[in-house]
């Protein structure tokens, strides 16, 4: 078995899609960095990585088998075994899981580029190991799970916000309000206001959930900083990404 040493690591927690893995040049400050001292690293088919990088389900056995407890973390100069973690790669792309204990990826980090470059290099003339994925589910993209094609290109805090919108929208769909969705339509589209009265709800909430769900700009911006006043556990998002355009902006003048 291939091992990796001494790894920088940045871990997201309970992410089902890979685009919320964020790369290297993502990285914040405030993030919390670890240090892996010893963990294995297995070369894997395309199939089994798009499993472990975009999915939230149980890994094969005989992976999670291969893998047991053959990770160490360093921690005020002790060392520490990790149940269940691998670096995995298809040759073309880098994702390192930790599984807590559980059989799932629970946390997933990518890899700083000179250690992603050390994985290419070390898996080169090798053959994929095959894994068999026991039982899945068919992962079906939502709202509030968004499909990659509508997150592409976008920033950390554009995906975060957009996030937040989705979230925002959901909620509305869903409200003892829906009268409230034709407003917040007008909002995004004031061109259609004599259109829009017209619509039904479910009309007007589909039109806007099919404006705002692809790219992002600054009329997405203001509908999310509008559509969540008044309700703190959104405000502090929105404030928390807010910051980061600031801190962004200050580091480039």
């Amino acid at each position: 078995m291939l091992y990796m040493h001494d790894l920088w690591v940045n871990w997201f927690e309970g992410e089902e899609n890979g685009y919320n893995v964020c790369r290297f040049h993502e990285w914040r400050k405030e993030d919390g960095i670890e240090l892996i001292d010893q963990i294995p690293l297995l070369f894997i088919t395309d199939e089994l990585f798009d499993f472990i990088e975009n999915d939230l389900q149980d890994l094969p056995m005989s992976l999670l088998q291969d893998i047991h407890r053959k990770t160490y973390l360093k921690k005020n100069q002790e060392r520490h075994t990790v149940d269940y973690a691998a670096v995995v790669t298809n040759g073309k792309d880098v994702i390192v899981f930790d599984t807590l204990g559980y059989t799932l990826p629970v946390k997933k980090s990518r890899l700083i580029p000179r250690q992603e470059r050390l994985v290419f290099e070390m898996v080169q003339g090798k053959h994929p190991e095959s894994y068999i994925i026991e039982e899945s589910i068919s992962k079906e993209h939502h709202i509030l799970s968004l499909d990659p094609g509508k997150m592409s290109g976008l920033t950390r805090r554009e995906r975060q916000l957009k996030q937040l919108l989705m979230m925002a929208l959901d909620q509305l769909k869903n409200s003892d309000h829906p009268e409230e969705i034709r407003y917040w339509l007008t909002e995004w589209d004031p061109c259609q206001y004599s259109h829009i009265k017209q619509l039904s709800n479910e009309e007007a909430w589909d039109r806007l959930y099919e404006g705002t769900c692809k790219g992002w700009s600054s009329l997405h911006e203001e509908l999310c900083g509008k559509i969540i006043k008044g309700q703190p556990f959104f405000e502090t998002i929105w404030q928390g990404e807010n910051q980061h355009k600031s801190h962004h902006l200050n580091s480039q003048n």
